[in-house]
């Protein structure tokens, strides 16, 4: 009889480890398999949060079939004390286990509300924002002028956020005196700035920074990404250019920058240039005389003066018969890899051609030929905007 109990006891034991190895396996595949997900959603975990709210949020809102494996799967992982807070968009049939790597990764929040300092060439701008996890793009919220606009309140709601995103946007072809001019209205930093960084030597870029960070060290950020990128320049840099030192190069990069805004003519603004300095022409660019005159602090608004034009100065490229002596702007890589590769074309004239780009040429005849086409557009644009304030507009 004992025997027969016994014999049956691991019969059942047998058939429970079974069960429970189907259970796991069963359970493992739920883990492991699409979710349910058919929209993109953002969620939100908050600081102090766990494993067991985040799932049960995750079903509430349709991201997981089974708040328990959900949960389970994280502490088979040892992934249950690893939780980050924050704001993390979760993409339409995310696995328990993807997203689970979502939230316990780390870095920076991939959705919800974000802060964006924007300096371009004309204005400082600052722009609050949210992802809409269901087309992926950002609605704006508020934008405003700082120092000039009043501060709106979504703003100082979203700064009282924790999980909110901030980052600055500094546009190709500003000044390194507009950088920090920038970085003193940015209430979210700190700390002062001594001096301005050397012309040419910040990185046009977006940079994620957080609350309390010192303006010094976004500035050390910038200069380190330009001093990477033309060491790249310079290294990749085509052979036989009149180009003596990586200086020289951004100094010339500069220059295209704030030539062109058409990212497809920079090579051949480049080729311009470096002909010009191949044949010992003057460069005769009107921004290197501009910047000559503001010495990057500000915009000139308006045209350059005859007498600006011949006078002797540094930065007059219509007089001296070379590079001006520093930068004029911070050059994009896009400006750099330009100086650095330019087109092979004999190209030494360009004029603006009435699109926004420019029209190129080798010999005078033909540059005249371009002028005269531009002076007509800009005859029958004056004319156009004439006519317009005198009739009041559309």
């Amino acid at each position: 009889m004992w025997r027969h109990i016994a014999s049956n006891a691991v019969t059942f034991l047998i058939l429970a480890l079974f069960l429970l190895g189907g259970v796991i396996i069963w359970g493992r595949g739920q883990y492991d398999a699409p979710g349910p997900l058919s929209q993109a959603i953002c969620l939100q975990v908050e600081r102090g949060s766990n494993m067991r709210a985040v799932g049960d949020n995750l079903a509430e809102q349709g991201a997981v079939r089974s708040a328990s494996i959900f949960r389970l799967g994280s502490k088979y992982e040892e992934k249950t004390n690893d939780l980050k807070f924050g704001s993390y968009l979760i993409e339409p049939e995310a696995s328990m286990k993807e997203i689970v790597d979502t939230v316990t990764r780390g870095g920076a929040s991939t959705c919800g509300t974000e802060v964006v300092y924007r300096i371009g060439i004309n204005r400082i701008s600052t722009q609050v924002r949210e992802l809409d996890p269901a087309t992926s793009r950002f609605v704006e919220r508020a934008e405003f002028t700082p120092g000039v606009d009043e501060v709106p309140e979504v703003y100082t709601q979203t700064k009282a956020q924790a999980d909110t995103r901030y980052r600055i946007a500094m546009a190709e072809g500003v000044t390194s005196w507009q950088v920090v001019e920038a970085l003193k209205s940015i209430d979210l930093l700190e700390g002062s700035v001594d001096a301005v960084p050397a012309e040419g030597t910040l990185a046009p870029d977006s940079y994620e920074v957080r609350q309390g960070q010192d303006r010094t060290t976004v500035l050390a950020a910038m200069q380190a990404s330009q001093e990477q990128r033309l060491a790249e320049a310079w290294e990749a840099r085509d052979p036989g250019l009149p180009i003596e030192t990586p200086e020289e190069m951004l100094i010339l990069a500069s220059i295209i920058e704030k030539e062109t805004g058409v990212p497809e003519e920079r090579r051949q603004v480049a080729s311009v240039f470096i002909n010009r300095l191949n044949q010992g022409m003057r460069l005769q660019t009107d921004p290197t005389v501009i910047y000559g005159i503001t010495k990057g602090e500000g915009i000139l608004g308006r045209g350059l003066r005859r007498s600006e034009l011949r006078a002797e100065t540094p930065y007059n490229t219509y007089v001296i018969p070379a590079l001006p002596p520093t930068p004029i702007a911070n050059p994009g890589l896009a400006s750099l890899m330009a100086a650095a590769q330019p087109v092979e074309e004999k190209y030494v004239f360009f004029v603006a051609d009435g699109t926004g780009g420019h029209a190129f040429a080798v010999t005078l005849e033909e540059h005249n030929r371009n002028v005269a086409a531009w002076r007509v557009i800009e005859a029958e644009r004056g004319a156009a905007a004439a006519g317009n304030a005198s009739t009041g507009g559309d």
